[in-house]
């Protein structure tokens, strides 16, 4: 069954440009280099780009376990720009998604 989470997290809005440039640089690498991560997908909320929502979705378990470990990860986790974060659990119900049919 896969992990599905939702994250919801409020950036400092100083730092939404640098925030950006450095998510978009970890779900990129996650993507491309873990075989476990599903997809990631972050949105702003609809004008107040300083709340930020990540959906994520791992194999399993131990992808997610896997994907706290690597160093695209720790760089983006150690970054000083979030004020809060609260991860939703889910379970999930359908998931689908047409290969490719998203990029920025």
């Amino acid at each position: 069954m896969p992990l599905v989470r939702i994250a919801e997290l409020e950036i400092d809005p100083k730092q939404i440009g640098s925030y950006r440039a450095l998510l978009a640089e970890e779900i990129e690498a996650s993507v491309r280099v873990e075989p476990g991560v599903l997809f990631l997908h972050a949105v702003a909320v609809k004008g107040t780009p300083e709340k930020v929502r990540v959906i994520e979705c791992y194999a399993d378990r131990a992808a997610y376990e896997a994907h706290l470990t690597t160093p695209h990860f720790l760089k983006y986790k150690t970054a000083s720009m979030v004020r809060s974060l609260r991860l939703i659990e889910t379970d999930p119900i359908a998931l689908q998604a047409k290969s490719g049919a998203i990029s920025n």
